[in-house]
């Protein structure tokens, strides 16, 4: 297998193209017509995930988030990025990236989220104009029964396994439209609010974008957390095309948030 197939399993539904111009998906570190046998899957390329690579003999590592987000003038042991490039060169190990083109696709982040919350009749919460059905930022989906919100921030905090959760004042109706977005997804609660959702779920939200959104709840449940479930798209993409190649997502945890919460 070739690291350009591998790509490929993912591209089929996420091209690309559809990334954002800011972005630098795909190809990290590598040549993409190597052979390759074994892949670890995780959301963010560290050092310490690398080593994990070396570790278990992989000799990919396929992400999220990019490894190289911004042009590297250099490389040297004097920071974690450069560390994590030198170690891959060092023992053959790929690098690729998938990430808004990912977050774009239909089938991609959001729609996993989605998923994962029991969200139904699923619909791109702000379209593209090119392939407005299959590309796009976010999701809008139903609950089968509306809920109070205090369930919906329950269910929220209990699908994603986060500990707390930021949220906008309640506005004390039920949450049956849902729109959300894996990430950073403050850009989208104008559309949020203009689809007329219940409740918007995404990460990454400012203080005063809490006090935007009209009749709407507002919640954040922090960037890994709403992308987390992406490392099994990428897992299941990639074994259902090629069954007997083995793939495995990393047990290092990337998270850079973490959380103190007071007895």
């Amino acid at each position: 297998m070739t690291v350009k197939e591998i790509m490929n399993c993912i591209t089929e539904i996420a091209p690309l193209q559809w990334q954002e111009d800011y972005d630098n998906a795909g190809l990290q570190v590598g040549d993409v017509n190597a052979e390759v046998h074994k892949a670890l899957i995780a959301l963010d390329v560290t050092e310490a995930l690398v080593d994990e690579a070396i570790a278990k003999k992989c000799d990919l590592v396929v992400s999220h988030h990019p490894l190289i987000f911004r042009g590297l003038k250099h490389l040297s042991p004097a920071t974690g990025i450069e560390r994590a490039v030198m170690k891959a060169i060092k023992h053959d190990i790929a690098i690729i990236s998938m990430h808004t083109n990912l977050d774009n696709s239909y089938m991609g982040v959001s729609r996993v989220l989605a998923d994962r919350l029991g969200l139904t009749h699923l619909s791109i919460l702000q379209p593209s104009a090119d392939h407005p059905e299959l590309c796009g930022a976010g999701m809008m989906g139903e609950f089968e029964k509306p809920m109070e919100e205090i369930e919906f921030l329950e269910l929220v905090a209990e699908c994603i396994g986060s500990p707390c959760l930021r949220h906008s004042a309640l506005t004390g109706r039920m949450v049956k439209k849902v729109g959300l977005c894996g990430g950073s997804g403050s850009p989208f609660i104008a559309d949020a609010v203009k689809n007329q959702v219940d409740a918007y779920l995404t990460a990454d939200i400012k203080y005063h974008d809490f006090f935007a959104p009209d009749g709407i709840l507002l919640v954040d449940g922090g960037h890994f957390e709403t992308e987390q479930f992406t490392k099994q798209l990428i897992k299941d993409l990639i074994q259902k095309k090629f069954p007997n190649f083995a793939a495995e997502i990393a047990e290092t945890n990337t998270n850079a948030v973490h959380y103190f919460c007071k007895k």
